[in-house]
């Protein structure tokens, strides 16, 4: 009896140290979530540096994506409660001030991209009118009103209706992704490669690179029903199932997302890069209006709006529920009246920001970056060093050493560039 006993255990772990269909589609689901706006502007981003910085960020972008949402995955899983999200995981180790913390962070995390996907919907839209169409833009206020009001009537009016589009969209818009990675193979040129490399600047090129990096590669809005999931299913062992999916999704996020970034920037110049960055657009929109191909001046903007408005989508509910939480627990008002003033706030300053049109990349470096870096990349190592339930879960020396020095970056570069 023994014996068969030890054999069904080693069977069980066997099992689940296999991948299964089932891990497979979470690990799409991990990618789809990362894979957004930010994209779009990775390439601008990264590859204003040159071509050997943005060697370097590849090859540093897969570990310092896996280690840091695997360690908040295990923070999750150090619950006592199996149906604790990442609040409810912070007040069973921090209270309730800490809880309040985190949602106030949380906020913070999701609601500047809302912003950002205004402008950008703003911009996508009137470079398409212009370039494409032929058409005089319209009058930016009255554009960008438009589209807010459209964007966001969809999700308060069909809720559900546009969260299946959006998740039926991911998977499209990356084949889409890829095959103009491939498209533009051809167009491939050495500037950037033959351009000399400064290598004393290099460092500081790769460290102010790095919010930009945390932002397009951040799947962890996803990672508390993942954790939780993972733990209904498969108990103590959830662990290295978590461990395995997501380093299989920074892998997958690796080879795609910067094969799409080294195709975008190799095909452009430097100078070509640079003029994107003053257009306030999309890598794929300034293609568009650059290349002469009926494919990418059509398919490029149609790819960049999908990939805005689907990221508009998820990120809108966030910020919105994220603001109901932190108004209800200071305010005596009715639910729903909660609800209507949060809508208003959220849309208004959103419809501001975007007639006001400042730098998306701008905006991703000094509002989205530094919050996500904090609850991603420092909250779980803190508590590996601090809280008890979190001792059995500790990553590597190097990993926690390594995710701390990446969050410090992304921090201490937002820093750095606002003085």
């Amino acid at each position: 009896m023994q014996n068969t006993s030890t054999a069904s255990a080693t069977a069980t772990g066997a099992t689940k140290a296999r991948w299964t269909y089932k891990d497979f589609t979470w690990a799409l689901s991990l990618f789809g979530t990362a894979v957004g706006a930010g994209v779009l502007f990775l390439p601008i981003k990264a590859g204003a540096g040159g071509f050997w910085p943005l060697v370097i960020l590849a090859l540093i972008a897969a570990p310092m994506t896996w280690f840091a949402h695997k360690s908040l995955a295990r923070f999750v899983l150090s619950s006592k409660n199996p149906n604790a999200d990442i609040t409810d995981t912070v007040e069973e180790h921090y209270g309730k001030t800490g809880a309040n913390l985190i949602t106030f962070a949380y906020f913070f995390a999701i609601y500047p991209i809302v912003l950002i996907y205004g402008v950008g919907i703003t911009n996508t839209v009137d470079s398409f009118m212009v370039n494409q169409l032929g058409m005089e833009s319209i009058p930016r206020w009255l554009l960008s009103g438009i589209l807010i009001a459209l964007m966001t009537a969809g999700v308060v009016f069909g809720k559900e209706l546009m969260l299946k589009a959006t998740s039926a969209m991911v998977y499209p818009l990356v084949v889409i992704l890829l095959v103009l990675s491939v498209y533009l193979i051809p167009d491939w040129n050495m500037s950037m490669v033959q351009t000399e490399a400064d290598w004393s600047a290099m460092p500081k090129i790769i460290w102010l690179a790095i919010p930009i990096i945390v932002f397009s590669f951040n799947h962890s809005p996803v990672i508390s029903q993942f954790a939780k999931e993972q733990r209904r299913i498969y108990g103590d062992g959830a662990v290295k199932k978590t461990d395995m999916i997501t380093g299989g999704a920074a892998m997958m996020l690796m080879g795609f997302v910067m094969f799409f970034v080294f195709s975008v920037v190799l095909s452009m110049t430097p100078e070509q890069l640079n003029m994107a960055k003053e257009q306030n657009i999309s890598v794929l929109s300034y293609l568009a209006n650059v290349k002469d191909s009926p494919a990418i001046s059509y398919l490029g903007p149609l790819v960049a709006f999908a990939a805005i408005t689907s990221s508009y989508f998820g990120h809108f509910l966030g910020a919105h529920e994220g603001l109901v939480g932190l108004a209800k627990s200071r305010s005596k008002m009715p639910i729903a009246n909660i609800e209507k003033i949060s809508l208003g706030f959220i849309v208004i300053t959103t419809w501001i920001v975007a007639i006001i049109n400042p730098s998306i990349l701008g905006m991703i470096e000094t509002m989205g970056a530094p919050m996500i870096a904090g609850i991603l990349f420092l909250l779980p190592v803190i508590a590996m060093q601090t809280v008890p339930a979190m001792a059995k879960y500790k990553t590597s020396v190097f990993a926690r050493i390594f995710t701390v020095l990446c969050g410090i970056a992304a921090i201490t570069s937002v820093i750095y560039g606002a003085f």
